[in-house]
């Protein structure tokens, strides 16, 4: 990955800072994006800069203003000269009942998880055409077997599942896009998922019962970018076998 750029949304902490270290580690130059985990996102740069100097710039942008991602790509290209790979990683995710679902939890969840993974996409399209580059976006399990009580994330997901074949197709053969979907990576911090039952009986559906790890999404994110030049449309379960139990 030495001399390659890649954009990560959504990448001050959590899945999204696991993706980077791993990018990072392996000679990346990171494109880190963030909205309002400022603190996170400098603490980050500053532990990759320990290592190599200036090879982390960071880019603030609300994903849900589309007149931004263009200039997010620009600024990408005026820091760093080249874009090599795009990972769609940033998302919203909380419960939205048929019965309580509003126009803003539909601007929120789709906006983060489907359109703005699409209008990066077409802002990124002519740099990555020029690196033969690679999208990968971060799908969910839930995008085919929804999640009760989950309704508009459920439809997001699925919609960034059928993106990603779509671009695949659109920005063929110059471009690959690829997606990865989790399975039981790392819980949400708020709601019913604090429950160590809920947990457990989520386990108990993984062929391997136990919770991955970040790493396993980030290791498998510098694959799709790095490994796998003569794999596109594909969407790649990362979720200890439990697509196959649900």
């Amino acid at each position: 990955m030495q001399g390659k750029v890649v954009l990560v949304t959504g990448g001050a902490k959590r899945v999204g800072a696991a993706i980077i270290r791993r990018l990072h580690a392996a000679g990346a130059d990171i494109a880190l994006h963030y909205r309002h985990s400022a603190a996170d996102a400098e603490a980050l740069q500053a532990e990759l800069h320990a290592n190599r100097p200036n090879s982390v710039a960071l880019f603030q942008a609300d994903l849900l203003d589309l007149s931004q991602l263009p200039a997010l790509v620009t600024a990408v290209l005026a820091r760093f000269g080249r874009l090599d790979g795009v990972v769609n990683n940033a998302s919203s995710f909380y419960p939205t009942p048929l019965e309580h679902i509003t126009q803003n939890d539909w601007r929120d969840l789709m906006g983060s998880n489907l359109q703005a993974p699409l209008f990066l996409a077409q802002a990124a399209a002519d740099a990555l055409r020029v690196s033969q580059g690679a999208i990968v976006n971060i799908v969910d399990i839930h995008a085919e077997r929804p999640m009760q009580g989950h309704l508009l994330y459920n439809v997001a997901k699925s919609g960034l599942r059928g993106l990603t074949f779509a671009l695949a197709q659109e920005l063929a053969p110059q471009v690959r896009v690829n997606g990865i979907s989790p399975g039981a990576i790392l819980w949400p911090s708020d709601g019913d998922w604090q429950s160590q039952q809920k947990r457990a009986e989520i386990i108990d559906h993984t062929l391997l019962k136990r919770e991955g790890e970040p790493d396993d999404i980030a290791r498998t994110a510098l694959f799709l970018l790095r490994d796998a030049p003569y794999i596109t449309g594909q969407i790649l379960a990362v979720d200890g076998g439990r697509s196959l139990c649900l």
